[in-house]
């Protein structure tokens, strides 16, 4: 069976309110709260590691463990980016070259291995341990390549969000009216939701120094988690009806 959620509209809205949960939820723990980018990613690894383990054991999807194993991916992504950038002093244009480099590592060793890189038809363990490291790093890069885009590059949060909706906007139509492959526009998609996420996150937690609107990690944070819940609770109505 199954263990994994079908590519549909829903799965982009729950997607980008996780990952922008998970771009101020990081920044909660790890700034707001004095945990540090260290004690953040150890704990939301571990969060990974015991709810990817609970997911293994069951034999087809279930959207409440699948969401949890996924938002902790897109929190410990955002805090493994910062702290390659900020504690090991790389930087966001070294870090996001590494990030692509280990993302193409672990689709090509996944297809090797597996013979598809199907994200849509996940149907063993061994194909879905491959599915999330791929997604961990995939959060990774996203992150790294929004902060890339505002503040390598000096863009601002607003500008790299819009920058980021338009060549989503593009990928969309390719999607719809072209033939580009399915699977090189799946994983471009999922990899620019996360800066859309990022930047976005960013544009509503950052200091009016910085850019932002200050409205603080810990409510912004609240509001995306709320928004999370609604959606995946129609997720977990709509998989009851199938």
């Amino acid at each position: 069976m199954n263990r994994v959620p079908q590519i549909l509209l829903l799965y982009w809205v729950i997607k980008i309110a996780s990952t922008t949960l998970g771009e101020t939820g990081a920044d909660m723990f790890s700034m707001t709260y004095n945990m540090g980018y260290g004690s953040t990613i150890a704990l939301f690894l571990g969060l990974f590691i015991l709810f990817l383990s609970i997911k293994l054991s069951m034999k087809r999807y279930e959207p409440v463990m699948y969401w949890l194993t996924f938002t902790s991916t897109a929190i410990a992504g955002t805090a493994i980016s910062d702290y390659i950038d900020r504690t090991l002093g790389l930087g966001y244009t070294m870090g996001t070259i590494m990030l692509v480099g280990l993302l193409l590592l672990t689709l090509w060793v996944w297809k090797i291995r597996e013979k598809s890189i199907n994200v849509e038809q996940i149907t063993n363990s061994t194909s879905e341990i491959y599915y999330w490291l791929a997604f961990l790093i995939a959060n990774t890069l996203g992150t790294a390549a929004g902060d890339f885009l505002a503040d390598e590059l000096g863009l601002g949060f607003a500008s790299s969000a819009l920058i980021i909706t338009g060549v989503l906007t593009a990928i969309a139509v390719m999607h719809f009216y072209t033939k580009t492959s399915g699977v090189v526009l799946f994983w471009l998609a999922f990899v620019l939701t996360r800066p859309f996420g990022a930047t976005f996150g960013d544009l509503l937690t950052k200091t009016h120094e910085h850019g932002g609107l200050d409205l603080g990690t810990v409510g912004s944070s609240l509001f995306f988690a709320i928004i999370l819940v609604i959606a995946v609770i129609k997720e977990v109505r709509i998989e009851k009806n199938r």
